[in-house]
């Protein structure tokens, strides 16, 4: 079934856009159209930063709420995705490449987790605290919402990504303009049904699906007060320049290269071990920005390891992505495909050596898929090593000692993700806090809505989720007393 729509959603209501460009959306599966929506353009984003502009700055809407009762409607939201959790699912396995069993676990549970904990810390996070002052008086510290975001969500995760960032700034008070991937465009028409099911007041959120130019001119539209970005770190640095020169406060999560480090005493059961190892590794077919790519491997099992990855990656399987058994499912585009396929070709001709995968299924007619690639005799400094692929191709790198070990994961420009692989927890947790990454996992890696989720270095600016990510949408005054 091909789904098509004719309008927007803006100011709380269907409206008609400026003109009659459209995004045609290709299941990566089949090649085939699944569907189309209006594109975006300049006059749909005046449009939309116009509404949540009111919105924001209306003396008895959204912003000037009760924490309490915008987390009723948060959880009303909640509510109405619940209902629609099994179509969303579809909609964005069909257009991303995902795995049906990837979205149905996380794109479609991972969003009402979030509007349920903020609208939670929302009613129990006083905006008003008095502090004693040390020269006689008192101040009253206010945290207020900061107005209006622009959202820019990609298309590897398009539902849990764009609820990092709209649940939060729901629970402050803020109102958004959402601009999803033209990749992923048709979930969140079906998004836009639960806000308008949910009783969402008009222009606290507005979608306009659009490309990479109209997002830029979203960044930097004068209604704006804040952006939140997940991308590319070259689109993140030009999103950077941009909010510095305006002095607009901006959060940044973009690309890694994490390690995924095997200590030598890790006990490498597949059958005890694997399901973590691919959260950690080939999670939505290695289009994920935390994933531990690059395997350190400890020369004395070096060979060890490098069959261990070969067997797992040998036993997905790889197959269309509405398809309940698949684990591996297409790039999301031709394009990207390309991409992929560029740089398994220079891990070849940089010398490394393939042990299983490094093309494209055999018997596959349709559909952008790469096989599981897992590349040995792997140098650090090597382009497989140091670039993000987001692919489903791993590198095994091989160290000495943990001193080493710790030294590659860190020589990196990225650091946002990695895990530590060991039998001994304090060991690994004295490995996990010399790595230079925002987050990193023991023998496991799943990111939790109550902790800060973000990188350093190339990996980003500020954090999302737990309460940082509520004060991520604040502004604080000070008000001497």
């Amino acid at each position: 079934m091909t789904l098509t729509y004719d309008k927007l959603y803006l100011g709380g209501a269907w409206q008609k856009p400026s003109s009659s460009a459209t995004i045609t959306v290709v299941s990566p599966s089949t090649e085939d159209v699944i569907g189309s929506v209006p594109e975006g353009l300049e006059a749909d984003v005046d449009a939309a930063v116009s509404a949540a502009r009111a919105a924001f700055d209306d003396p008895a809407g959204w912003s000037s709420w009760h924490p309490a009762r915008r987390a009723e409607v948060m959880e009303r939201l909640a509510d109405e995705m619940d209902k629609r959790a099994g179509e969303m699912a579809q909609r964005v396995s069909s257009q991303n490449g995902m795995p049906v069993a990837v979205s149905g676990a996380l794109e479609v549970v991972f969003p009402q987790i979030l509007l349920r904990y903020y609208a939670g810390l929302a009613k129990g996070t006083p905006t008003d605290e008095e502090r004693p002052g040390l020269l006689g008086g008192t101040t009253l510290v206010r945290r207020q919402p900061v107005g209006v975001v622009a959202a820019i969500v990609p298309w590897n995760f398009p539902q849990a990504l764009a609820a990092f960032k709209y649940a939060p700034a729901f629970a402050a008070g803020c109102t958004l303009v959402v601009k999803p991937s033209p990749e992923t465009v048709l979930d969140s028409y079906l998004f836009a049904e639960s806000l308008e099911a949910a009783g969402v007041p008009a222009g606290v959120i507005n979608i306009v699906p659009a490309g990479r130019e109209v997002g830029a001119y979203l960044v930097q539209h004068p209604g704006v007060d804040k952006v939140a970005f997940t991308g590319s770190t070259a689109a993140g640095r030009s999103i950077a320049e941009v909010c510095g020169r305006l002095l607009r406060p901006v959060t940044l999560e973009l690309g890694g290269k994490s390690a995924t480090i095997i200590l030598d005493d890790a006990a490498l059961d597949l059958a005890a071990v694997g399901e973590k190892l691919f959260g950690a590794t080939l999670l939505n077919q290695g289009q994920t920005c935390y994933l531990g790519t690059r395997i350190l491997a400890p020369r004395s099992r070096y060979d060890e390891v490098v069959e261990l990855f070969t067997t797992f990656a040998s036993v997905m399987k790889l197959g269309d992505a509405l398809d309940p058994a698949t684990q591996i499912g297409p790039m999301s585009s031709a394009r990207h495909r390309d991409r992929v396929e560029g740089y398994i070709a220079k891990g070849k001709s940089d010398g490394a050596r393939v042990t299983i995968g490094g093309g494209r299924p055999a018997g596959v007619e349709h559909g952008f898929y790469v096989e599981p690639t897992v590349f040995a005799d792997v140098d650090n400094s090597s382009t497989i090593a140091q670039e993000e692929i987001f692919g489903p191709v791993l590198s095994v790198i091989a160290y000495g000692d943990d001193a080493e070990a710790i030294a590659i994961a860190n020589d990196s420009d990225f650091g946002l993700g990695g895990t530590v692989w060991t039998d001994d927890h304090d060991r690994g947790l004295a490995v996990a806090k010399q790595i230079k990454t925002g987050t990193i996992g023991i023998n496991g890696y799943l990111p939790d809505p109550t902790a800060p989720f973000g990188g350093v270095k190339a990996s980003g600016l500020g954090r999302e989720l737990g309460p940082e990510g509520l004060a991520a949408y604040q502004v604080l005054q000070s008000v001497y007393l």
